[in-house]
């Protein structure tokens, strides 16, 4: 399980580039994160964040009418929003590598398997 703390900075990100792929609802990008691995999201941080991000203007939100119930909300990125995951990836890219290249040379130095 990813630490809440780690995902904090990146989940807004994450959450944009699944609304990228298509047009899909709240529950359903939970769901989403879940099968990528990022655990369960709880429902009080997904919604919030999707309030934040349309009031942000990086996402529009649109009522589909539903074959299960009430209609649902569905979320698609706006210009901005697309603007936005671009620098998202951009930095998550460069941090990502910055990481990977540290954790490279632990992994090569005396103290990674064992005590230092």
């Amino acid at each position: 399980m990813i630490p809440s703390q780690m995902l904090k900075g990146t989940l807004e990100g994450c959450v944009l580039a699944i609304i990228s792929q298509k047009e899909t609802y709240g529950y359903e990008i939970s769901e989403s994160l879940s099968k990528y691995g990022f655990g369960t999201i709880k429902e009080g941080t997904i919604y919030p964040m999707l309030l934040r991000l349309e009031k942000n203007g990086f996402i529009q939100a649109i009522y589909k009418e539903s074959e299960l119930g009430p209609k649902r909300k569905y979320y698609r990125l706006t210009e901005e929003g697309k603007s936005n995951l671009v620098e998202f990836l951009s930095s998550y890219e460069e941090l990502s590598n910055a990481v990977n290249h540290l954790i490279q040379d632990v992994k090569e130095g005396d103290c990674y398997e064992e005590k230092c």
